[in-house]
């Protein structure tokens, strides 16, 4: 995983395969509680609709997370939110955009505290993370790589037998 927290202008200076093309969605959201389940089901939809199921649970859960952060602590004026979805070649990017200029202040929550695990999520999880500025206040974006993961047990194949000889030379 990589962070990249001030890093990056529009996309993610990662090519879309020749001919593949950049698939966007805007979304506009409410600064409000509701806010996260709404930007779930948008997620869920445009990653059923580009074929991309198999990061539905990830890529719900990061979105939570980005949107409840803005809700809470983007403290502005404005009330709109706006989530942005683009998936090309083999990366798909969630951007959640606030009137909010400052940066989000990850922290690293410590006992039973309930809160505060939001970007350990985002680092275990996305694999590349970041911050831009906007015209209007900010953008935090996560990368998730749409390449599905081997099925479990595959690799055990080529484990050799225990007791197996194997040839070296």
């Amino acid at each position: 995983m990589t962070a990249d927290p001030f890093g990056s202008s529009i996309g993610s200076g990662r090519a879309a395969a020749p001919g593949t093309p950049l698939q966007v969605r805007l979304v506009a959201l409410p600064a409000a509680a509701q806010a996260a389940g709404m930007a779930r089901g948008r997620v869920h939809d445009a990653l059923a609709l580009w074929g991309l199921r198999h990061l539905d649970e990830t890529a719900t859960l990061l979105v939570s997370e980005l949107v409840g952060n803005a809700v809470r602590h983007a403290s502005t004026d404005r009330s709109r939110l706006e989530l942005r979805l683009e998936v090309a070649g083999t990366w798909l990017r969630i951007e959640v955009s606030d009137g909010d200029p400052r940066p989000p202040q990850p922290r690293a929550p410590s006992g039973l505290e309930e809160s505060g695990f939001g970007f350990v999520l985002v680092e275990a999880l996305a694999d590349k993370w970041g911050v831009r500025e906007t015209a209007t206040g900010k953008a935090v974006w996560i990368e998730l790589t749409t390449e599905q993961a081997d099925e479990p047990g595959e690799a055990l194949n080529v484990i050799p037998a225990r007791g197996a000889a194997s040839e070296k030379g």
